[in-house]
């Protein structure tokens, strides 16, 4: 008698896994627009969907009183242009606590203060200098408002700030910038404030525009890359690029001080001369990162946690200068219609149902496909956090013990556990929805079916 893959208990751990790993997804607002929707009206649209935290570029009192009593966690952020006045005078820290924070807390649940965006590359050694006074300046007056420890307070890092990022473990910082940064490392590890930096796989890939690394960056399918240096074999450049900051981190002993990420997207449309940018694309990224998010399965240098993250970005900010893909990362329109459908929808509780022959109850290989390819197919899935101990040896569905098998079971489970999705049955085109069971593949299985 076959062995049912899901039991009642497991879908109490995985409801509850769901749970925790979302309040990991955030979202960045960014202003540089004029067509955006009043903000009562975002603060709706958030309301409605599993994002639990918002970046602000700056303070804006109106988001932020539009927050207030939603649960929704808020980043707050210290223009570029305060950094000078804040570093040499703490009473300007004071003043900017009592009218963006204290105006609003706790009503409005500000988690973060970031002061300052990029400033170790804005190439004005006089304001790199001043960051950390005025840091420091921030973190003061939040001690005396008695928040200290409550709002945390950092900056945010461009990916450029690494001199050396492949393979991972050979991560490293630009010496132009260590004896700075090592000011600012120290105050992270004091405060226990994360440190915030900004990957972007899109660029990645616009440098080499192959379809394996398109895949790699896309987090789908592909032969993976091995780190030379620790033999790790990386199947996503998401986590690659974040343990590239962890090894450079560790190199400057901070191992204690934790990433997080302010910013990380890609655009769905861009111009005629710009590779990568695609509805496709774009959804497949978005979509497959929060999976890999709320799997916390982590990166290879820091399992089994999800990092921190912000999507980039809410809307489209049509006054932005540079390309369209500039202008076209936005989640959502200003209508407050998803632009694509990346899966942050409120979770709705799984519960087991039988099988029914309807359209896209499971996600098969097609026909055809080569035994390397869903080889590759199921070292991605497995790779991901997906339960695969039920096709490892003396599983109850490790016979067939055939790549076919296999690989139909792990693929099906990760569209299943994934929300089903369609691009999540997607596996760079090598897999197919069926109304069918895919019995020829699962003899003795009972296939997983979750509405």
């Amino acid at each position: 008698m076959a062995t049912p893959l899901f039991t009642s208990s497991f879908f109490f751990l995985l409801l509850l896994h769901l749970t925790a790993a979302q309040s990991f997804i955030g979202v960045n607002y960014g202003q540089v627009a004029d067509n955006l929707p009043a903000p009562e009206a975002t603060a709706k649209l958030l309301e409605s969907t599993s994002i639990e935290r918002v970046r602000l570029y700056g303070a804006d009192p109106a988001m932020i009183r539009a927050l207030a009593d939603t649960g929704i966690g808020i980043m707050i952020g210290v223009a570029n242009g305060d950094i000078p006045a804040m570093a040499s005078d703490p009473g300007v820290a004071k003043n900017w606590v009592a009218a963006n924070v204290l105006a609003f807390y706790p009503a409005s649940k500000i988690t973060t203060i970031n002061v300052g965006n990029e400033i170790l590359y804005s190439g004005d050694r006089n304001l790199m200098t001043q960051l950390l006074p005025a840091m420091q300046n921030m973190e003061n007056a939040l001690g005396a408002a008695s928040l200290a420890g409550k709002i945390k307070v950092s900056t945010v890092h461009g990916m450029s700030l690494l001199r050396s990022s492949d393979p991972p473990s050979s991560g490293s910082f630009d010496p132009a910038v260590t004896d700075l940064l090592k000011g600012l490392l120290g105050f992270n590890n004091a405060t226990g404030s994360q440190f915030w930096v900004n990957p972007y796989p899109f660029f990645a890939y616009q440098s080499d525009p192959r379809p394996e690394t398109l895949a790699f960056c896309l987090f789908q399918p592909n032969s993976g890359r091995v780190d030379s240096g620790t033999k790790i074999k990386y199947m996503n450049m998401f986590d690659a690029q974040l343990d590239a900051v962890r090894s450079a981190l560790n190199a400057l002993g901070f191992k204690d001080v934790e990433i997080g990420v302010a910013e990380t997207g890609w655009p769905y449309k861009g111009d005629s001369t710009e590779v990568g940018p695609s509805i496709e694309n774009a959804k497949a990224y978005v979509g497959n990162l929060i999976t890999h998010l709320r799997s916390l399965v982590g990166t290879p240098l820091m399992p089994r946690k999800s990092v921190d993250t912000y999507l980039f970005a809410l809307y489209d900010e049509d006054l932005k200068p540079g390309p369209t893909s500039e202008r076209s990362f936005g989640l959502f329109r200003p209508d407050l219609t998803m632009t694509f459908d990346a899966g942050l929808s409120k979770t709705v509780t799984p519960t087991p149902v039988t099988p029914s022959p309807k359209s896209g109850a499971w996600c098969v290989p097609k026909e055809g496909v080569s035994d390397a390819q869903l080889q590759a197919n199921l070292d991605y899935v497995c790779g991901q956090g997906i339960d695969c101990s039920a096709i490892q040896p003396g599983g109850p569905c490790f016979e067939p013990n055939t790549v076919a098998s296999h690989a139909a079971y792990a693929m099906n489970l990760l569209y299943q556990t994934a929300g089903k999705n369609p691009w999540n049955c997607d596996f760079s085109q090598t897999a197919t929805l069926s109304s069918t069971n895919p019995s020829k593949f699962l003899h003795s299985v009972t296939v997983v079916n979750i509405s």
